[in-house]
């Protein structure tokens, strides 16, 4: 009924006329006209929904509540969905109603039985604090799709975010990860908040153990850290809309790069072009915020935080390491001895007990695990047992003209090209020394220690022709200069 219309019953019956004769002229009925004369407040009312009557849930309505009621004592993520509960009435209680009328009903429950500290409280950050969390997306690498694991930096004060992608999520890779993003913006920030699902700090109750190397890299940058319950995510909300943000902005479509590190090239250019193109509502841009947090940071110390975790290992008796699975060849030499082992992001490093290198592979991240060799580290086994070389997995990766050259060589020649093969490797790298080796072979003589190693500089360094023929047009320059 119109308050209109409700004051013009209170008004003619104040002038005396009879509830018949204002129905009658209002053409409502007697029962209407008789409700609102005889109402006594006309207040306005709070506009509130009542509560609607759903017959097919009546007879169900305390059996649904007992199963939300213990729901509230059930992990989270095992409690009844609106789906379940009408599923579990349909199939032992014989409901038939729908589906909607289930949900309408849970959801109000549920908002009526929603506790005091549910929502969220709005936060301000200093400048100078960064949050830290991993995701997930994939990428093309070197033509084949990889599962990758996002490290994301944000800055809550300036909405600043970099990503650094790592094949793996040890210490050791968040690490670096954050090296990365720290010598990328120049600073360091001055307090970390990140949970242990960085794996640079574990929680046992109350209580969390830092990793012996992130404690190293915070001693190493002077950053303090909080570590914050990983259920809670609001303790770190900005970095976890960073995730989702970063990845919709910078990784769809699928990123492919040759290299991993390449890509993660790619993607910080990409996070700083992200601060000029966001800017605060009505107010200044990302980056400009995000200079105040670098000015509240830390200073960068002259050198670079290695992210290497140390470790000891014996070869067996071919001379292999196994580190996280997979099996790294140091060479037949080092068979039976005691190695010390660094696993970085990308290489592990092997060392002899007195800390001299012994190889340096690329890291494997094959599930299961695998062989990693450098063919050079065949070389002085077979230097010491040339008559070893037919069926040393070494001769198929040399080129043919090396190949052919060895296997008609003596015993003390092929002693002696390997043994110069060896050291230029060690100079020049396996490849380039294999290719002077190649080469020298070619022109029908074969390596020795001077001209192999010098051949396998040159093959190196992409200077001059490496079958020895110097580039000379550089003198009629000169001569055309003096003239």
């Amino acid at each position: 009924m119109p308050i209109e219309t409700q004051g013009c019953i209170r008004e003619m019956h104040a002038r005396g006329c009879s509830e018949r004769e204002i129905a009658r002229t209002l053409g409502i009925s007697r029962n209407t006209v008789s409700k609102y004369v005889r109402k006594g407040d006309f207040s306005p009312e709070p506009p509130v929904a009542h509560a609607p009557d759903r017959p097919t849930m009546r007879p169900h309505a305390r059996t649904v509540e007992s199963w939300l009621e213990a729901d509230l004592g059930a992990p989270r993520k095992q409690r009844h969905t609106a789906k379940r509960v009408f599923d579990r009435l349909r199939d032992e209680e014989g409901y038939k109603g729908s589906l909607s009328t289930v949900e309408r009903f849970v959801r109000e429950w549920r908002e009526a039985h929603r506790g005091a500290g549910a929502g969220f409280l709005e936060l301000e950050w200093p400048a100078g604090v960064a949050q830290v969390d991993y995701g997930e997306c994939f990428a093309d690498i070197g033509g084949s799709r990889e599962r990758l694991h996002a490290l994301v930096v944000s800055f809550p004060h300036s909405n600043a975010r970099f990503e650094v992608l790592t094949r793996a999520q040890r210490s050791e890779n968040a690490c670096w990860a954050l090296a990365e993003v720290f010598h990328a913006t120049g600073r360091a920030p001055a307090a970390l908040v990140l949970d242990n699902a960085t794996e640079c700090g574990r929680r046992a109750g109350e209580v969390v153990r830092e990793s012996a190397l992130f404690s190293a890299l915070r001693a190493h940058y002077g950053c303090s850290v909080t570590f914050c319950n990983p259920y809670a995510g609001h303790e770190k909300g900005s970095v976890e809309n960073a995730v989702g943000f970063l990845r919709r902005n910078l990784m769809v479509p699928v990123p492919a790069a040759p290299t991993l590190d390449e890509l993660n090239a790619r993607l910080l250019e990409g996070c700083m072009r992200l601060l000029d193109a966001e800017r605060t509502p009505g107010g200044p841009t990302v980056r400009e915020l995000f200079g105040e947090d670098l000015a509240a940071g830390i200073p960068l110390p002259a050198d670079r935080f290695d992210a290497v975790r140390w470790e000891r290992r014996r070869a067996d008796k071919e001379g292999r390491v196994r580190v996280d699975g997979s099996l790294y060849l140091v060479g037949p030499y080092w068979h039976g001895r005691d190695m010390v082992v660094g696993v970085r992001n990308s290489t592990v490093e092997l060392l002899d007990a007195r800390g001299r290198r012994a190889a340096l592979l690329p890291r494997s991240y094959v599930p299961g695990g695998a062989t990693v060799r450098d063919p050079a580290t065949l070389i002085p086994a077979l230097t010491a047992r040339p008559r070893a070389w037919p069926e040393s997995p070494l001769r198929a990766e040399v080129p043919p003209a090396l190949r052919e050259a060895l296997d008609s060589a003596s015993l003390a020649e092929r002693r002696s090209v390997l043994r110069a093969v060896g050291r230029a490797s060690e100079a020049s790298g396996f490849a380039a020394a294999v290719e002077a080796g190649a080469r020298i072979c070619a022109s029908g003589r074969l390596p020795d220690d001077a001209s192999c190693d010098l051949l396998a500089r040159r093959v190196a360094s992409g200077g001059p022709d490496p079958a020895g023929r110097a580039d000379l047009s550089v003198y009629d320059g000169l001569i055309r200069e003096v003239v």
